[in-house]
């Protein structure tokens, strides 16, 4: 569970090595996005794509993962689900309703359950993708993990949201394609139940915990961690409102640990409320009206639905 302690490289530096045809140190642009998350002291703020670019693409999909690549986002942000015959698939949502042409598809099997995990592999690659809006691309198909992992490989980290229950077949596929190191999976699993899980194995994935800090649970498993000493590379900090001042004190708390800061901006019901997430920082004339106030606290790592307006946010504070 402890992390190690790695020495980053500025990224002007790296640059300037490439300019003087130097070796750069990191062999691709993923293994760069680890060192900036294992490093709680990098100025990099690390960006991570909620479900891709679903804006122009359909969630979760490959095309949304080539086009945040394309933005320069740090971390695709994925969701997993089992289907009936044991394939992991990128899906959000438990059934296929609102992401595919379900309905269109099995018009003449009334009785067909739109589980995911009631479909055959098979059976899912007949349905295509929603867009936004509910505009189906037929060329779109709902992709496999391993089709994900490669996609990713090398080019972009990957987070692991809703899957922490697959940690083994996971893991499974990540060793065999050669990306164990570039994952990061998260959850909300007492400290010695991912203590034991990882014991299983001689290589793991990056493990963060989710803390709701103004819920008992959350509060509870934030505390465990730091009264037990125990150094996490990350935690996720979700919190309802600015009232208490208690998102605040987190912070301080767990920059004097070591570790770094995630915030979701995606909704604001999970960084304080209104006005404090993306589509604020959309629609103010100037985002850093927003996220000005997390990177004072120290925050390196944002995940978002405005993955280009966030980019270039950062970019003009020489922070990405």
């Amino acid at each position: 569970m402890k992390k190690a302690k790695l020495i980053l490289l500025p990224a002007l530096v790296l640059l300037s090595a490439l300019a003087c045809n130097e070796s750069p140190k990191y062999a691709n642009r993923a293994e760069m996005i680890v060192d900036q998350i294992h490093n709680p002291k990098s100025e990099y703020v690390v960006v991570i794509c909620h479900r891709g670019d679903w804006r122009n693409f359909p969630e979760n999909s490959i095309s949304a993962i080539e086009s945040i690549i394309r933005m320069g986002a740090d971390v695709m942000e994925l969701d997993l689900k089992m289907t009936k015959d044991s394939v992991l698939v990128l899906s959000h949502d438990r059934d296929v309703l609102r992401c595919t042409n379900f309905k269109k598809v099995f018009r003449d099997q009334p009785d067909k359950s739109p589980l995911v995990s009631d479909l055959t592999y098979a059976e899912i690659q007949m349905l295509s993708l929603n867009r936004a809006h509910n505009v189906t691309i037929d060329t779109v198909k709902m992709p496999t993990l391993e089709q994900a992992l490669r996609c990713c490989k090398d080019r972009i980290c990957v987070n692991v949201d809703q899957g922490y229950e697959y940690y083994d077949q996971v893991l499974e596929i990540s060793e065999r394609l050669g990306v164990t190191d570039q994952i990061l999976i998260k959850g909300k699993k007492a400290i010695d139940v991912v203590a034991a899980h990882e014991a299983r194995y001689e290589h793991n994935m990056m493990y963060m915990p989710i803390v709701d800090i103004q819920k008992p649970k959350g509060k509870a498993l934030f505390d465990s961690y730091i009264e037990r000493g125990v150094v996490p590379l990350a935690y996720e900090v979700c919190w309802q409102s600015n009232d208490d001042g208690l998102f605040d004190e987190v912070c301080r708390t767990i920059l004097d640990q070591g570790s770094k800061i995630w915030v979701n901006t995606i909704w604001a019901s999970l960084c304080g409320g209104e006005g404090n997430d993306d589509d604020a920082a959309y629609i103010a004339d100037d985002p850093a009206q927003v996220y000005d106030q997390y990177l004072e606290k120290g925050v390196s790592m944002i995940q978002t639905d405005r993955p280009e307006l966030l980019i270039g946010y950062l970019e003009k504070k020489g922070r990405h």
